[in-house]
């Protein structure tokens, strides 16, 4: 399994590169020799069950046909021959050959229940829920497929089983499909999600099949390239994989160790995605060829590895024990690489039968659905919890389908807490991966960490076999700069979570703050139940799905109030009124002034405070400055003391600047690709803002910061910007700066 799909070399005599898929079409499944397929395998088969499944799909589909030209019932043969092979249970079967009656032929789930039993019925809804999702974008489609795919897997794996082999079926026959767009679409589908689920379940022949013929439509020229070359190396080296077999078989043999010996080459998908990722030649890649070694015992297999260690110079830092570490779909095996027979660097898998079985049928190698009821919750379905994990806390399908893609691409690295639990992340995970791996509420809460008892960054990258202590603080909650190193889903999807609900919270008090100073400016008598008005006229569930809205910049005060504007009656201005200027103790009129600032005193000298950068819109304040007049700040502002906050004016804003700016600064996380900084310029541009300034800082390979000054007319209108910002795939958060 390591390093992408394998296939088995046939004889000499037929070792010739394989033709570019499509599958040919064969014979379909006559109702007995399925019968007989099952049989052979599961002597207590239900067979009037089968032979009643096969009849009624033959009916149910009637004439209708495949792109292909077939009868449509050619399809549910097909997959159920998948299943068969695959040594599934008599209700899988009965699932692969109905699965599609009830998407496709009318066929109603009660029918399928008094049929067949209430399992097959269920699992038959299991598959046609993934069918009947209707949306606006393909990606959104492929999003939503994959959580309703983990849904119904998580009520039963068989689901999964079906899936898999109707996608199969359908990838052997894709070529049929004229539509070329939706071709790729398929094949680009079938390469990110299924494949992957596919090698989740070990099942790494059918991993390795949905890769090549994904291959094949999206990449030909690349897929006869390589086909090309290992013809070549073939031809070049006749007989070699028989010679390096008997060399090993020999080599043992003489040790008193008999084993089961076979050779392959890597699917031309694996070796291209090698030659991708180690951005290396054809020429230079290392294991092209790959032996398996089948002994009887656990024993055996550490006796074989010591044996060809002790006969042929080993790679560095290629051998890999997957027998005392299991991968978390079960796989078990050594993997080792030497410079073997005839001087070939060779890679060599040395596992038992049972191993091998496990290898290649993944999940139905060891079935739990048998008579014994085996638990059907073992180590290689972890994953999927913590899929499921993922799937609540996401906020849409396509933030779901980015952290799932995550967690099923990357390699492994094996990490202990102190008391020894095994906890298995992706390569490059951080100790924040580990706490959110351990228990969610440990990832929110954790403030530190100790890696082999020495106290480490929470960036940094963990290894194989460290031992991590999470520190933890009541009262902790995530940071923001989590997002940007993190690499699990689990954990992007807290960090995520948490910074949406923070931020809601911010956006609530904002948007409240903007709709009451423009009532008030206007002198409206706006209250609770206006917004509930304007909330159920501009079709929002809540009041505060209301102030959110407002709050990010998605709606305008103003929209808020003109839907409700024909029930106010305006309550004259506002008297003016004497209040103590704390600074100086003198009274100060409270007039509508003709400058922007409303209860400065007439004629006073005031000036933004560079520090802070406000706006019209913002909650402001205002400093007495012996000399320099008056400064204006932003409540928050973390330069103004206590002391200054208590003699404070307490000021407001008269509506815009009249046509002015006033700077705010920004600073933008922004991925690193060639136009991003002209993206953002063009974002902010589109909003109507003006850059005055720009700084950049880079983080790492992918990320940079930019800190941008701003001019603005007002909260609303800096508000618009962030949120059109956010809006951009390149953009990773957005920040307003309160210090200068």
């Amino acid at each position: 399994m390591e390093g992408g799909g394998e296939v088995l070399v046939r004889p000499a005599a037929e070792a010739q590169a394989e033709p570019a898929r499509p599958v040919p079409r064969r014979k379909v499944l006559r109702q007995y020799e399925l019968v007989d397929l099952v049989r052979a395998y599961d002597p207590d088969v239900d067979e009037e069950l089968l032979n009643r499944a096969y009849v009624f799909t033959m009916r149910a589909h009637g004439s209708q046909l495949r792109a292909s030209g077939d009868p449509y019932y050619h399809h549910p043969v097909e997959v159920a021959g998948i299943l068969a092979g695959l040594k599934l249970d008599t209700a899988s079967i009965a699932t692969g050959l109905l699965h599609d009656t009830v998407e496709d032929t009318g066929t109603t789930n009660a029918e399928l229940a008094r049929l067949f039993g209430k399992e097959v019925a269920r699992l038959v809804e299991g598959v046609t829920k993934l069918n009947k999702i209707e949306l606006q974008s393909a990606e959104t489609a492929q999003a939503e497929n994959f959580r309703k795919l983990l849904l119904a897997m998580s009520e039963d794996i068989r689901v999964l089983l079906v899936k898999l082999a109707d996608r199969l079926h359908n990838m052997r026959t894709l070529h049929f499909i004229k539509n070329e767009e939706r071709r790729k679409r398929i094949a680009r589908e079938t390469l990110e999600i299924y494949a992957p689920l596919a090698e989740r379940i070990g099942m790494e022949a059918m991993k390795g099949e949905l890769e090549d013929l994904a291959f094949a439509e999206l990449w030909p020229d690349y897929r006869e390239g390589v086909l090309h070359r290992l013809n070549t190396l073939r031809q070049g080296d006749d007989g070699l994989i028989e010679r390096v077999c008997s060399a090993l078989r020999d080599t043992l043999h003489k040790e008193g160790i008999e084993a089961e010996i076979t050779g392959r080459v890597k699917t031309p998908y694996s070796i291209w995605r090698k030659m991708q990722n180690k951005n290396v030649s054809f020429e230079q890649l290392s294991d092209l060829m790959a032996f398996r070694v089948i002994v009887d015992t656990v024993g055996e297999c550490y006796a074989a590895l010591g044996v060809i260690h002790g006969k042929w110079q080993t790679l560095p830092g290629r051998f890999k024990d997957y027998i005392s570490l299991p991968k978390p779909n079960g796989y078990r095996s050594l993997h080792t690489t030497i410079l073997g027979p005839e001087g070939r660097k060779v890679e060599i898998q040395i596992r038992t039968a049972e191993m091998h079985e496990v290898a290649e049928l993944g999940v139905a190698a060891h079935w739990a659905y048998k008579e014994d009821e085996r638990s059907r919750d073992g180590r290689q379905f972890r994953w999927l919890r913590s899929l499921l994990e993922i799937l609540e806390h996401a906020s849409d399908p396509e933030e779901f389908l980015e952290h799932t893609k995550l967690e099923m691409f990357q390699d492994q690295v094996f990490c202990f807490t102190p008391k020894g639990q095994l906890i298995n992340l992706p390569r490059g995970a951080t100790p924040v991966d580990f706490a959110y791996a351990v228990h969610s509420q440990i990832g929110d809460t954790c403030v530190g960490a100790k890696v082999d008892g020495r106290i480490v960054q929470l960036r940094t990258q963990l290894k194989n076999g460290d031992q991590v202590q999470i520190i933890t603080a009541k009262g902790a909650t995530p940071s923001p700069a989590w997002e940007r190193f993190v690499v699990t889903g689990r954990a992007r999807s807290r960090v995520r979570r948490f910074l949406r609900q923070q931020r809601r919270s911010e956006f609530i008090d904002q948007g409240k703050d903007q709709v009451t100073k423009l009532a008030e400016r206007e002198h409206l008598p706006f209250g609770e139940k206006h917004l509930d008005k304007a909330r159920s006229v501009l079709g929002l569930k809540s009041v505060e799905d209301l102030l959110v809205a407002v709050g990010d910049g998605t709606l305008s005060a103003r929209s808020v109030i003109d839907t409700v504007r024909h029930e106010l009656q305006p309550v004259g201005p506002q008297e003016e009124t004497l209040v103590p200027n704390r600074a100086k103790g003198l009274a100060v009129e409270q007039t509508e002034h003709a400058g922007p600032i409303r209860g400065l005193p007439p004629g006073v000298a005031f000036h933004f405070a560079g520090c802070c950068h406000p706006v019209p819109g913002d909650a402001i304040i205002g400093l007495v400055r012996t000399g320099k007049g008056i400064a204006i700040h932003r409540v928050e502002c973390r330069t103004v003391t206590p002391e200054e906050m208590g003699s404070a004016l307490t000021l407001g804003w008269n509506g815009q600047l009249n046509g002015a700016t006033a700077p705010a600064r920004l600073t933008v996380m922004a991925t690193n690709r060639p136009g991003a900084l002209g993206t953002i310029s063009t974002l902010i541009g589109k909003q109507g803002g003006n850059i005055t300034d720009v700084r950049m800082n880079r983080k790492d390979d992918q990320l940079f910061e930019i800190t941008l000054d701003v001019e603005v007319q007002s909260r609303e209108q800096l508000d618009q910007i962030q949120a059109a910002l956010r809006s951009s795939s390149i953009v990773n958060g957005v920040e307003r700066l309160l210090l200068g």
